[in-house]
């Protein structure tokens, strides 16, 4: 928003360019006039100052958007505050609640529209991967797509259960599903970190998913680790073999890992993790937008390798929460 290509520092002429003070997180400009950075993960940041206008972006993607939102609001209450929303379309309650308001003002544009802007590889590679998809509808022409109903996740389950604190954590695991390769056009390795309560419940904790090297990967689960004090890393091994545990260990030595192989297919081993967030057993802690994107989309058979989705799994299967559900051999 400050610093980057089309941020706020790009835009002007250097004759005009405000004086950006990161350690401050302000921006002042030459007329006076002074803004304040801030970052959803700290809703309570924004309790106390106050303010005539807000530019919030990528509200869809907020770790605590309800709560980072409902405090941005008690602050806005200067001269005839306006408040501008840049963001995908991604159909959360907040930004749904925010479209059906009658003084909300909506525009929308296409990557299209921007085209002349991108690089021709990029453009070409990305129309040709997601034009004509249910993706391509939100990422390239700006649509709130609701979900798919052939998925196993409804965002509503997810919606009713979310929580911004859990209780004491008996276990906690980080869940790594390892890309093939790591080009730019790759999958991404799933990492995400979930905790069994005292409750006997699931909480997802992190969705540290990114596309990288082995060597990039493996510092963001070791990095996970740590952070969470989390007991124990589990990695697939149907692809990579034992590369998971030599990287996991080439970053950490003393890490506790654990190999899990994935004996049966992707639908038999998410129905019965789907299952648990439709009995309200499952609470993600804050908001993972891609992660739930991809749970809320993902139609087996039918999408590509759902790589945040299988670390998921692997994380509350491996907590115990998750059993198989049997197949029905005869009647």
């Amino acid at each position: 928003m400050v610093e980057g290509d089309s941020g706020i520092l790009a835009v002007y002429p250097s004759n005009q360019r405000p004086t950006w003070n990161p350690s401050k997180r302000r921006i002042t400009w030459r007329n006076g006039a002074i803004a304040t950075t801030y970052t959803s993960y700290e809703p309570d940041a924004l309790r106390g100052p106050q303010f005539d206008g807000a530019w919030c972006d990528e509200l869809a993607s907020w770790k605590y958007p309800q709560q980072t939102w409902d405090n941005l609001m008690l602050g806005l209450r200067l001269r005839d505050p306006r408040c501008c929303v840049t963001t995908t379309p991604k159909p959360i309650k907040l930004l749904k609640e925010l479209l059906a308001r009658s003084n909300t003002v909506v525009t929308c544009g296409s990557t299209y529209e921007n085209i002349k802007n991108l690089a021709p590889a990029f453009a070409e590679q990305i129309i040709r991967q997601y034009e004509g998809t249910r993706l391509g509808r939100q990422e390239i022409h700006a649509e709130m797509l609701e979900d798919d109903p052939n998925a196993l996740w409804r965002r509503k389950d997810i919606d009713d259960h979310r929580m911004t604190k859990h209780p004491e954590l008996v276990r906690i695991v980080v869940a790594v599903d390892p890309a093939a390769t790591s080009g730019e056009t790759s999958d991404e390795t799933g990492i995400v970190v979930a905790g069994l309560g005292v409750d006997k419940e699931g909480y997802v904790l992190d969705d540290a998913s990114l596309r990288a090297s082995p060597h990039g990967w493996g510092s963001a689960a070791v990095a996970s680790y740590n952070k969470h004090r989390a007991d124990r890393i589990v990695g697939e091994v149907n692809n990579g073999g034992e590369m998971v545990e030599h990287v996991i260990r080439t970053v950490e030595p003393t890490a506790s890992y654990k190999a899990v192989h994935a004996s049966r297919d992707k639908r038999t081993r998410a129905e019965p993790v789907a299952a648990l967030y439709e009995q309200g057993r499952v609470h993600h802690v804050g908001t993972f937008a891609d992660l739930e994107d991809q749970l809320c989309q993902w139609v087996p058979g039918e999408s590509r390798s759902p790589d945040r989705l299988d670390a998921l799994v692997w994380a509350l299967t491996e907590l115990g929460l998750a059993a198989a559900v049997p197949k029905v051999r005869w009647l």
